[in-house]
């Protein structure tokens, strides 16, 4: 019996530490992702909680590294009653929160684990009630586990895990995520990201029509109305979304410019190289001297060598035009939607290099590189490597090493000391 209260006790730690630690890993890599996912549940949820949205790029990166470090600790056995105790805090209160979504569907994506994996809203809310479930078995079988190592030795770990985690969101809010789940990521090509197969599933409705008769009205389907009877009169129709269809990863892609209207088409068709400009919010930007220098060299390389360039904005018109009194009156502003471009690229603001509809780069503007060359002469004019694999592993070695370190080292003194 107790062995089998052991396993239990070993599966179900098991499960909830992994569970954490790549929800707290993909929110760790994609901060203002997060940011985002949260000011949209603040929106959801009236004006006042919309005050709250300032913090919302704080808030993501303390409950990333919570989930993280939790996470983390909890599969490795680092104080577990601890951990299992912030764990069980969190889903007091993620599920309800879960539940009020999957009823009322403010948001279509929970974003419980980023861009990674997108699950439905009511797959969360039971995600999370078998976490509680395994939470508490947790603590119902705590006292079949002993942690060989000191308590000093787990505190040290268990900060190091935040410290690691903390560093990792800094570098990409700096840079841009380690990893790219978005539909935008380098390589994609977005016209095939906006392509619906045929045999693709389609949205389904209930659909009810209001006829009236005598004064009283009744709810009719379309098998059944009254189509050949004249004493009834069409007062109404009302169709509900039962079932949603096939949607394609990228279907909010548009650019309609002020002079030329939408010229979505004609960018993705453009055979040569296109340099766009991503602000979903300009009134947000400090466009130093260092700022507006890189975007008016690389508009000077875009036109010495005949490539198209774009500013895509969701921006006001009295911050687009502040944008062309104070940097640059020859680019080409495209009014895109801010969920779009903030989706595109994280940084605010953002250079991406596309061909033929193809993503070849993206760089926050501070590290957009000075051309020397023509792109078609230059490693930049293909489409870049982005070494996720080996990203993903410098970070876990980064962290795993000094830990198993610091473990081998306290059990051979603990050791000794027995």
């Amino acid at each position: 019996m107790e062995s089998v209260k052991k396993i239990v006790f070993l599966i179900a730690r098991l499960a909830v530490g992994a569970v954490f630690t790549f929800s707290g890993f993909v929110k760790i890599i994609d901060p203002w992702g997060t940011a985002y996912k949260i000011q949209d549940y603040l929106e959801a949820m009236g004006e006042f909680f919309m005050n709250f949205s300032s913090f919302a790029f704080v808030a993501s990166v303390i409950l990333a590294t919570v989930e993280l470090a939790v996470g983390a600790n909890l599969f490795f056995g680092i104080r577990v009653r601890q951990n299992a105790f912030v764990a069980a805090v969190l889903m007091l209160f993620m599920t309800p929160l879960t539940l009020w979504i999957a009823i009322e569907n403010p948001v279509h994506d929970c974003g419980c684990f980023g861009d990674a994996v997108v699950i439905s809203n009511w797959a969360t809310f039971w995600k999370n009630v078998v976490l509680v479930v395994l939470i508490a078995l947790i603590f119902i079988f705590l006292k079949t586990y002993r942690c060989r190592l000191t308590k000093t030795c787990q505190w040290i770990i268990e900060g190091f895990t935040v410290l690691c985690a903390l560093g990792l969101a800094g570098y990409c809010y700096r840079s841009l995520p380690i990893v790219d789940f978005r539909p935008y990521h380098i390589g994609a090509d977005i016209r095939k990201g906006m392509e619906i197969p045929d045999d693709a599933e389609q949205d389904v409705y209930d659909t009810k029509l209001i006829y009236e008769k005598n004064g009283v009205q009744k709810e009719f389907t379309i098998d059944n109305y009254p189509a050949n009877d004249s004493t009834w009169r069409f007062v109404d129709q009302k169709s509900v979304l039962v079932k949603q269809g096939y949607v394609p990863p990228i279907h909010d892609f548009t650019i309609d410019t002020e002079d030329d209207g939408d010229v979505t088409e004609e960018f993705l068709d453009d055979k040569g190289y296109t340099f766009l400009i991503i602000s979903y919010d300009l009134s947000k930007v400090n466009f130093n001297d260092q700022k507006r220098e890189k975007i008016t060299d690389l508009n000077a390389f875009a036109l010495k060598n005949g490539y198209n360039m774009y500013l895509l904005t969701a921006s006001v018109d009295e911050d687009i035009q502040n944008f062309r009194n104070t940097v640059s009156q020859d680019i080409v502003v495209g009014l895109t939607d801010k969920i779009t471009l903030k989706t595109i690229i994280r940084y605010n603001p953002g250079v991406v290099l596309v061909k033929d509809g193809v993503i070849i780069n993206k760089w926050p503007l501070p590290d957009v590189p000075e051309f020397k060359v023509p792109l078609e002469k230059s490693k930049y004019g293909i489409v870049a490597p982005t070494h996720e694999r080996r990203n993903v592993l410098v970070a876990l070695l980064i962290w795993l090493i000094p830990m198993l370190v610091l473990s081998v080292m306290d059990l051979k003194l603990n050791r000794g000391r027995d």
